[in-house]
């Protein structure tokens, strides 16, 4: 299985490591060093919407530097640290049955890691599989 390691996380390790933040007292990585995790970007958002595009009704939302995504007001998936996770639906799985599981965000539910996202016609048919799967989002009363 191939190692993804995320520039981002790669480039905080290397800058800590460079000013000696993560060292413990033996020369060796400190135990208490976590990932740092960053806000998704713009670009990566852009970039997934435009994939997207062939399909009606899909919106995003920014949360906590992270996108929530919709179809027709219903919660598919999300951008998390630039990676594209969906809901585990049935359909989801069945389309993507070696997918990686995923956490969004510390004690969150786990998400379906979505590899294939420069393929346009496979992200249209995963989404529309998913829709009648995905619960209807409750709206707020006013």
């Amino acid at each position: 299985m191939p190692c993804r390691v995320h520039f981002w996380a790669l480039r905080d390790f290397f800058f800590l490591a460079f000013y000696g933040m993560i060292w413990g007292d033996d020369g060796w990585p400190s135990e208490n060093y976590e990932v740092m995790r960053v806000a998704s970007s713009k670009e990566y958002l852009d970039f997934i919407l435009e994939q997207l595009s062939g399909l009606n009704g899909i919106t995003s939302k920014q949360m906590m530097g992270e996108y929530i995504l919709y179809i027709n007001g219903r919660i598919f998936g999300g951008i998390y640290d630039d990676r594209f996770l969906v809901k585990p639906t049935k359909s989801a799985m069945a389309l993507m049955p070696d997918a990686d599981r995923e956490l969004p965000y510390e004690g969150a539910k786990e998400m379906l890691l979505v590899d294939n996202v420069d393929n346009r016609d496979f992200l249209t048919e995963l989404v529309t599989a998913m829709y009648d799967e995905l619960p209807v989002t409750k709206q707020k009363k006013k």
